[in-house]
């Protein structure tokens, strides 16, 4: 009797198949970490987007991150109090992310924000919003890896938007207009003493010119090795 191997063929070459598939989506995963330049520091909740695949995600607070990305595609670094940093990818290997400190540059160029104002998370990532809604029935929902990054991204868009409020109105035009300082003074003063969203939504107009001169005066009491940036703190 002929005895025929064919169903075994057939069977290693679906497995084989099936691995190539699994290593090729693999392959699409980036993983890496985030450090402020020139130390051991990990940076927490900077936010990357693929410019390719519009994908997008958060660092982790150990400062780690995963996104959905491969060779060829660019990546976008952007943190408050940073610079922002963009990456080419020519390989798979895990990348180590440097950013640098705004106050880093301050002497050298004049720093401006970068926020779009035409920033619309809701627009341009619904998928998080729909993602992030919890179900009372449905337990996936409230622990899924999906539905927990969905979760922070949310919190860090409704951040970013009451940011870019402050800058619609805290500009430096308004401020230089009431204090007498340019340039990098300008800029450390700015964020020394940077309104809090909920002051901005509540004072406008002359309360807010009143909270700028109170704070100059503060500041020119300030002895000139305290008048430096905010310490930036990793959340």
């Amino acid at each position: 009797m002929l005895i025929t191997h064919k169903p075994m063929k057939r069977y290693l070459i679906f497995a084989g198949l099936l691995l190539a598939a699994c290593a090729a989506n693999a392959q699409d995963y980036l993983k890496g970490t985030v450090n402020e330049v020139g130390t051991n520091q990990r940076l927490s909740n900077v936010f990357i987007k693929d410019v390719n695949n519009k994908k997008i995600t958060l660092v982790d607070k150990d400062g780690k991150f995963e996104i959905q990305s491969t060779l060829g595609h660019t990546l976008i670094f952007d943190s408050p109090g940073y610079v922002s940093d963009t990456l080419f990818i020519v390989d798979n290997r895990p990348l180590k992310v440097e950013m640098r400190p705004l106050g880093i540059i301050l002497k050298d160029v004049t720093i401006t924000s970068t926020r779009s104002p035409t920033f619309n998370p809701r627009e341009e990532y619904p998928e998080v919003y729909t993602k992030s809604k919890v179900a009372i029935f449905s337990p996936s929902t409230w622990f899924s890896r999906e539905g927990k990054n969905a979760r922070r991204l949310k919190k860090f868009f409704t951040t970013e938007e009451r940011e870019r409020y402050i800058d619609q109105v805290y500009t430096r035009t308004y401020v230089s207009s009431l204090v007498p300082l340019k340039g990098a003074d300008l800029q450390v003063f700015m964020a020394m003493y940077r309104p809090s969203y909920e002051y901005v939504r509540s004072n406008t107009g002359p309360s807010l010119a009143v909270y700028i001169n109170d704070s100059y005066q503060k500041y020119k009491a300030l002895p000139p090795d305290q008048r430096k940036m905010p310490s930036l703190t990793s959340n």
